[in-house]
């Protein structure tokens, strides 16, 4: 999912901490020779053969420096771990190397190894120009002149036009943010706060007053949840490193968690949706089995390390309930701990301090955590069914090398449009459009949507929008689909 699916990165459960790297390394403004200097990274000086990725071992068997001509065949064969090319805009580069110090962490980018990856590359990097300056030193050559921009036999129609329209909002000033827009959703998460401790302040610490704060601060959280998005997505200010500081703020001071994990998580998420060994957030540690060909492969296989044919029941005691407060709980402490992350953890400890110090006073310490966990509980819930609403039912499989808006298309759906659905979902009603545009201020995928239907239309790419009720019961009906998949080869196959 993020909160992976989409609010924070997240998967219901699953996912690596391997990589968790800062995602303000780009924005100090150092050259490459200043990161022999270690400014930017922190690193030892990089040789030129260290800066260019693969080292003299790639460089002596490609023998053609970085003016070499290849073709997609060869470039393809650079796809292991240790051996990694990309291609942007027809530009090879090899990033072997670079891949230990991309500040999207280590997977993000293999995910692309041999392949195509400019449009990703476009999706997530505002700055463009000063992300060139550390892909120069790791240029290797570009594709030959006969070979097609796009790999693996893709639309090229269907690829230009989609960079038309991207280019087109663009130029519209869908991109741009309106500020009173996110002013006003931080403004009502910290009144909901507020009204939470004025209700124990003036009224006290009793049952209804004790309920109405936990739903309260509940819907605060949930709406912080969306709103960290929108930071960690770099959508809301000119400069990313205004983003990167208020992505700390809310996701560490308002919510106790940490930006680098939910980076880590949420951009493989992005890159490779619904795609097994690459979408962190379909990795389901063997305790559901999701599309048509896992539960399939488990069958034949004879794994069974849950009654999977049950999924779609236990998932309501495993899913909802447990994933904020134990897995994300568990799993961001450990990330941060195992990383050294200690800017992420001190963020994190002020929430804590700020939490304890105004409500301890009420509740004591005990009871106040009582109270958290109660929180955590309604909030998982929340968002474990916005998150999920718009991936789990869909087309989920292995790499199958799509272009763009094909792949984005397959693993997510729209919900109807609604002030309620905008609110409720923090605006992922409109997942289809946040997928195809990452950086694209929420408030304006109303906008783009009616465009991005008819490029679809245009190309025969099915877009799919639901009912709210219909989302939530397709999550239910794919899981036990897929366990009915999984007994039947389980038993005959």
């Amino acid at each position: 999912m993020s909160a992976s699916s989409d609010s924070g990165g997240s998967a219901l459960v699953g996912g690596s901490s391997e990589d968790t790297h800062s995602s303000e390394r780009l924005d100090c403004r150092c050259s490459i020779n200043q990161q022999k200097s270690h400014r930017c990274t922190g690193q030892r000086p990089l040789s030129a053969a260290g800066l260019m990725g693969g080292g003299t071992h790639q460089t002596s068997v490609e023998g053609r420096g970085a003016s070499g001509v290849y073709t997609w065949e060869e470039v393809q064969k650079h796809s292991q771990r240790g051996d990694q090319w990309v291609v942007i805009e027809r530009k090879v580069y090899n990033v072997s190397n670079w891949v230990k110090r991309h500040p999207g962490g280590r997977r993000v980018i293999t995910h692309y190894a041999g392949e195509d990856a400019s449009d990703a590359f476009t999706a997530f990097h505002p700055d463009q120009t000063f992300v060139r300056k550390f892909l120069k030193p790791l240029l290797v050559g570009e594709l030959a002149p006969s070979e097609p921009s796009q790999d693996h036999k893709k639309n090229a129609a269907l690829v230009n036009d989609f960079r038309a329209l991207r280019d087109q909002f663009k130029a519209e000033g869908l991109f741009r943010t309106s500020p009173l827009f996110f002013c006003l959703h931080l403004g009502h998460i910290l009144l909901l706060e507020a009204i939470s401790l004025a209700l124990l302040w003036y009224w006290g610490n009793g049952w209804i007053n004790t309920v109405l704060c936990i739903l309260i601060l509940a819907t605060a959280q949930a709406q912080a949840g969306w709103l960290q998005h929108d930071f960690g997505h770099l959508s809301v200010f000119k400069r990313s490193r205004w983003d990167h500081l208020m992505h700390k703020f809310v996701i560490g001071h308002l919510k106790g968690a940490s930006a680098h994990w939910w980076n880590h998580r949420h951009f493989q998420h992005h890159a490779k949706p619904n795609v097994f060994k690459k979408d962190p957030d379909i990795n389901m540690l063997n305790i559901l089995v999701l599309g048509n060909v896992q539960p399939v492969e488990y069958g034949i296989k004879k794994l069974k390390h849950l009654p999977y044919n049950h999924q779609h029941q236990y998932f309501f005691l495993i899913g909802p309930p447990l994933l904020i407060p134990v897995y994300f709980n568990i799993h961001i402490l450990q990330t941060m701990i195992q990383q050294r992350d200690w800017v992420d953890f001190a963020w994190y400890l002020s929430y804590y301090v700020r939490y304890l110090s105004c409500y301890v006073p009420f509740f004591g310490v005990f009871g106040s955590f009582a109270l958290l966990m109660c929180v955590r509980f309604i909030e998982s819930h929340w968002f474990v069914w916005v998150t999920q609403m718009n991936h789990l039912s869909m087309d989920v499989d292995y790499e199958q090398h799509d272009d763009w808006l094909s792949m984005q298309l397959k693993a997510t759906c729209n919900i109807e449009q609604s002030f309620f659905n905008d609110w409720f979902s923090g605006h992922l009603n409109f997942q289809i459009e946040h997928h195809l545009f990452p950086m694209m201020p929420r408030h304006n995928y109303i906008h783009a949507s009616p465009r991005v239907k008819e490029l679809c239309k245009k190309y025969g790419v099915h877009y799919e929008v639901k009912g709210l009720w219909e989302a939530w019961c397709d999550i239910i009906r794919s899981l036990r689909k897929s366990g009915e998949l999984w007994l039947d080869a389980y038993l005959h196959k």
